[in-house]
């Protein structure tokens, strides 16, 4: 059964929404989990490789093309593969060494933010005026709430972590707006399946380069667990759920699932981890938010059909 044929009803939209928000929220607490028995680098690799294999799969038995043609389509493979896939969770595994999954997962909800940020730079159709300025501000501020670089020092690897985050997120947002132009009729499942497995590759190459060891990775049940879930509970289940929802919804409200996911990994690492989330990281996220909503104007006024002021547009 098409996935999408699911989809039918705004109940079964709504379930959707918040089956992918746990899945991906919880992604965070698995990762934090997963990183005290795998190298970083390796760790992603692998989950990556595994599952863009697996979604190559169901592309091939639901779309029938698989294979990208043309300059675009490999080009738009590469984009993603590098920045959506290998630097942004190179810098993310490497960066919840230093932080918990939850205030990863709130630093990474900026993504939104940037990414309207970077189309508004690159991109000939946007445009960077007051608000989208004062948007991306709000979620700067956010994140360096977080950092609490005044508390923290420049020199503590909470910093490091949050910078690194921050890092990821932005690799990730600059990869969405890059792929924008080289978009083709490339089945999406067939485009993130490539991609998963090129980034696997860069970031298989990236593990070998720093040295990490395959002799390093200890099997147990905890990290076996946690590999199993980030393959195929929060990466090919998840990302099926994203291509129906995408379609269904389109890109603006799928954004949303994004602050969703910093709720369920800090409930999340609480059960599961014992860590609380601090007062800091909720305020910065409240600002990521309003950044986002900032930014997002016109298209939730569009969505909740009100006219928008004229000040505002």
């Amino acid at each position: 059964m098409n996935l999408r044929t699911l989809l039918s009803t705004p109940e079964s939209i709504v379930a959707a929404f918040v089956l992918l928000a746990t899945l991906w929220g919880t992604s965070f607490v698995a990762i934090e989990a997963g990183l005290h028995y795998f190298p970083p680098l390796l760790f992603a690799g692998v989950r990556y490789a595994i599952a863009g294999a697996i979604v190559l799969g169901f592309a091939a038995v639901m779309s029938g093309r698989t294979v990208p043609r043309g300059r675009d389509e490999w080009l738009g493979v590469a984009v993603a593969g590098a920045f959506v896939i290998a630097a942004y969770h190179g810098l993310l595994y490497v960066g919840e060494l230093h932080i918990t999954g939850a205030v990863a997962a709130v630093v990474v909800s900026l993504s939104p933010v940037l990414t309207a940020t970077f189309a508004a730079l690159l991109l000939p159709n946007e445009r960077l005026g007051p608000f989208e300025i004062g948007g991306f501000a709000l979620g700067i501020l956010g994140v360096i709430v977080i950092a609490d670089p005044m508390e923290a020092g420049l020199g503590s690897s909470a910093l490091l972590g949050v910078a690194l985050a921050f890092a990821g997120a932005a690799a990730f947002s600059l990869g969405a707006v890059l792929l924008r132009p080289l978009r083709t009729d490339l089945p999406i499942a067939a485009l993130q399946g490539w991609a998963m497995v090129s980034g696997a590759g860069m970031l298989l190459v990236g593990a070998a380069l720093l040295g990490e060891s395959p002799a390093a990775i200890v099997w147990n049940a905890t990290s076996i667990a946690s590999l199993s879930y980030l393959t195929l509970l929060s990466g090919v289940v998840a990302f099926l759920i994203y291509f129906a929802l995408l379609d269904e919804v389109g890109p603006s409200q799928l954004h949303l699932v994004g602050y969703a996911e910093p709720v369920v990994a800090a409930v999340g690492s609480w059960a599961l981890l014992g860590s609380l989330i601090e007062a800091e990281a909720i305020i910065g996220f409240v600002a990521i938010l309003a950044g986002f909503l900032v930014l997002e104007r016109h298209e939730i006024a569009a969505y909740v059909g009100v006219d928008e002021p004229a000040w505002a547009r």
